[in-house]
C-alpha cells in the first residue's frame, strides 16, 4: 500500500472514533468498521484502484461527518437514524461495486 492509501485510511480510522461516543448508534459504528474492513482488503488484494479507495473512503468520512451531527446534540432521531442507515447502504454499495468491477490495481514490481 502506498502512503496516500495508508494516510487516507488512517483518517478514516480517527475520524470514525472522534465523536460523542454515548449518543446511540452502536449498530453504524459496527457497520462502518465493517466497511472499513472491507475496503481494507479490497486494497491488499487489489480489487480497489487508488483512485477507488480514495472515493470509498471520501464516502466513509462523509458517513462519520453525518453521524457526528446527529450526536452532537447528545440524541439521534429515529429521522437522523433513518439517513445514516440510507448513507450506509449507499456506501456498501459502492463498495461492492467497485470491489467487483473489471478494474484492477497493477500489479507491484
Amino acid at each position: 500500500m502506498n502512503k496516500s492509501i495508508k494516510h487516507l485510511l488512517a483518517t478514516t480510522a480517527l475520524l470514525m472514533f472522534a465523536g460523542p461516543a454515548f449518543a446511540g448508534t452502536p449498530v453504524l459504528n459496527e457497520r462502518q468498521a465493517n466497511q472499513k474492513s472491507r475496503i481494507v482488503q479490497g486494497v491488499k488484494s487489489g480489487e480497489l484502484t487508488a483512485k477507488e479507495t480514495r472515493r470509498l473512503v471520501k464516502g466513509q468520512v462523509q458517513l462519520q461527518k453525518m453521524e457526528n451531527r446527529a450526536k452532537k446534540d447528545g440524541v439521534v432521531t429515529k429521522k437522523e437514524r433513518v439517513r445514516l442507515q440510507h448513507k450506509a447502504n449507499k456506501e456498501s454499495a459502492k463498495i461492492v461495486r467497485n470491489k467487483h468491477d473489471k478494474q484492477k490495481r497493477p500489479k507491484a514490481r
